[in-house]
C-alpha cells in the first residue's frame, strides 16, 4: 500500500523531506507490475484495442494553457453572479490565469475561486476594501500583487459599461426538445451498462457525446472505434426505431436494451 500522508505537501519546496522521497518512490515503484496485471486483464477481456484507442485519444487530445480571457468560465459558481460582477469576475479571472502562467503555479494558488466571486460582488477600490472580500488575505491586496489585482478589478467595472455579459450556451441547449427526454434515459442506460462492462460511464460516454450523438454531429466520438462498437451503434438503433429501451425492474436502471420486430 502506497502512503499518502505527503500527497498534498508542497512539492516546491527544497530540500525535499525523506517522507517525501519514500513516497515519490513507493509512487513508481509497482508501476511496471501493474503494467503487467492491466494488460494481462485487458487482453483476457478482448478490451486490449479499446484500451489502446483510448490511450490515443489522450495522447493526441489538444493541450496547452486555456484562453485566459475565458477562465472566468471555470470558476465554481460564477453563474451565481450578475450584472456588473460578471464582468470583475472574467476581468480578474484573466489576470489571475495571465499571473498562474508566469509563476508556473495553478490559478487557484494565485487567488482562490472563492476569493474571484468575493472582489466580483464588492469590486473593491483600495487595499482596504480588498481584505474585507471573502477570501482575500494581506499577501493579495499589498504591493504589486495587490494593485496589479486592483487594476483587473477596474478594468472590469470599466467592460461593465459595454452591457451585459452571457453565458455561453450550454450543451444541449440548441438540442431538439424532442430529444432532450432521449438525453436522460440514454443516460440512465449508459450508466448501467457501463457498470455491468467494469467501464467508467463517464469515459464510455459524456452527456455532451450523447448530445453529439442525437444531434447528428458527423464527428461524434460515439460513432467512431470502441464506443461505437459498445453503445453507438445501438444508440442510432434506438433513435432509430429500430431497438427499444424497457424496463425489467431489477437492480440498478432496470433499463434494458431490445429489438424491435418489423412488421
Amino acid at each position: 500500500m502506497v502512503p499518502k500522508g505527503d500527497r498534498l505537501t508542497d512539492w516546491l519546496r527544497r530540500p525535499l523531506t525523506s517522507d517525501q522521497l519514500r513516497y515519490a518512490a513507493s509512487d513508481v515503484a509497482y508501476l511496471a507490475e501493474l503494467s503487467n496485471i492491466i494488460c494481462t486483464d485487458l487482453t483476457n477481456r478482448g478490451r486490449m484495442e479499446w484500451a489502446a484507442e483510448a490511450c490515443e485519444e489522450l495522447r493526441t487530445r489538444p493541450t496547452g494553457p486555456n484562453a485566459p480571457r475565458d477562465a472566468w468560465l471555470r470558476v465554481k459558481d460564477v453563474r451565481t453572479l450578475k450584472g456588473k460582477s460578471r464582468f470583475v469576475a472574467r476581468a480578474v479571472a484573466e489576470w489571475r490565469e495571465e499571473r498562474a502562467m508566469d509563476l508556473d503555479l495553478p490559478p487557484r494558488h494565485v487567488l482562490s475561486d472563492i476569493a474571484v466571486l468575493g472582489v466580483a460582488q464588492r469590486a473593491p477600490r483600495t487595499a482596504d476594501d480588498l481584505l474585507q472580500s471573502r477570501g482575500v488575505d494581506n499577501r493579495h491586496a499589498n504591493g504589486a500583487q495587490g494593485k496589479a489585482l486592483l487594476d483587473a478589478i477596474q478594468a472590469g467595472v470599466h467592460d461593465a459599461v459595454d452591457g451585459d455579459l452571457h453565458f455561453p450556451s450550454s450543451e444541449g441547449d440548441d438540442l431538439e426538445k424532442s430529444l432532450r427526454p432521449a438525453v436522460t434515459l440514454v443516460s440512465a442506460w449508459i450508466t448501467e451498462l457501463a457498470k455491468q462492462s467494469d467501464l467508467d460511464a463517464g469515459l464510455l460516454a459524456t452527456r455532451k457525446d450523447i448530445v453529439d450523438l442525437l444531434s447528428g454531429a458527423t464527428d461524434a466520438r460515439l460513432r467512431q472505434g470502441w464506443r461505437k462498437e459498445i453503445v453507438g451503434g445501438d444508440i442510432e438503433d434506438l433513435v432509430a426505431g429500430r431497438k427499444a429501451l424497457t424496463f425489467t425492474g431489477s437492480a440498478g436502471s432496470g433499463l434494458k436494451l431490445v429489438d424491435i420486430e418489423s412488421s
